[in-house]
């Protein structure tokens, strides 16, 4: 029979418009910025075409920009002149990250919402994410969480709006919970890094934030790419521990994770669209592959229509000046 239905006909000029379920927008991103103790001037990274690590003076620069193009938020990572085995560069009031923090919201204030990574794999000596014992090379989870909470509340301290754990250490919430209500920052909102697989997607990230590890792997603690109920737990016991957030990382290998978890928890939900993802398309697009501007759209575009509130990508100055 001749079809009574006819899809296409809701998919020609503006009626297309009419009925799009999902749409971008530059309030959806989260642009990250690394900023680097240890140079005077802004440093290109070579694995991420368009990605700098910047000096602390070009930081309030860099986060106007965003500003300007409508991001909301800029979420801030640390690259300290001095490292050693407990990170102890992480929590100071006048470390990197807690005076980037003071820098940007001086000047932006409440036009942009600041948030900070809370991890010690960038301040530490052996790139692991938290305290070591070097006999056995385990990375012990309760002698971390008491750091964790230091940096937090000094984060905190400094102006930062949201706090993002992203360790994955058994406890982490909790400890920094209470390490925020003691010193009286009740208000402050926790971005868990809840389902953080062991990714090779990471690597490009390593270099921008110096954070390679000299020993083993991540997988003791961060989690295997092939279990999918196991992020259900994580999420439900970072909620259970007071996360306010909670996020998925990385994003594009992980829709699946992202529906799942949107749909079972209806909580404000983020997904990281890693350095691999970002380098992949930027690399592809440079050989002229592929079109740079339509894959980013498409790309987090799945990325928001999989459940995300929130998407941290390396593309957000691009997608916002795109979309404006």
């Amino acid at each position: 029979m001749f079809p009574h239905v006819r899809m296409r006909r809701l998919r020609s000029g503006k009626i297309r418009d009419l009925v799009r379920e999902t749409e971008l927008s530059a309030n959806d991103l989260i642009y990250p910025m690394f900023v680097d103790e240890t140079i005077d001037s802004t440093v290109d990274v070579s694995s991420m075409p368009g990605v700098q690590r910047l000096p602390l003076d070009k930081v309030v620069d860099d986060a106007k920009d965003a500003a300007d193009l409508g991001i909301p938020a800029v979420v801030l990572f640390g690259i300290p002149e001095h490292k050693d085995e407990t990170g102890t560069c992480s929590y100071g009031d006048e470390d990197i990250v807690q005076q980037a923090v003071r820098a940007i919201k001086e000047d932006l204030g409440k036009d942009m919402v600041v948030i900070t990574d809370v991890c010690m794999c960038e301040y530490t000596s052996h790139g692991h994410c938290g305290v070591v014992d070097f006999e056995t090379e385990e990375v012990l989870n309760d002698p971390t969480l008491d750091i964790l909470g230091k940096i937090a509340a000094s984060h905190a301290n400094a102006g930062a709006d949201i706090v993002a754990p992203s360790g994955m250490m058994d406890g982490m919430i909790g400890a920094i919970r209470t390490a925020l209500d003691d010193d009286n920052f009740k208000n402050t909102p926790i971005m868990s890094y809840a389902a953080k697989y062991s990714s090779a997607f990471y690597g490009p990230f390593r270099d921008a934030a110096d954070s390679g590890f000299q020993f083993g792997d991540r997988s003791a603690y961060q989690m295997d790419p092939a279990n999918s109920d196991e992020a259900i737990r994580e999420v439900e016991l970072d909620i259970l521990e007071g996360a306010d957030m909670v996020m998925v990382k990385p994003a594009l290998p992980y829709l699946d994770i992202i529906y799942r978890i949107k749909h079972e928890f209806k909580m404000p939900t983020a997904a990281y669209n890693v350095s691999g993802e970002y380098s992949m398309l930027k690399a592809a697009a440079e050989k002229g592959w592929l079109d740079e501007k339509q894959v980013m759209h498409e790309s987090l575009l799945s990325i928001k229509r999989a459940g995300a509130d929130m998407i941290l990508t390396y593309f957000a100055k691009d997608l916002a000046r795109m979309l404006k």
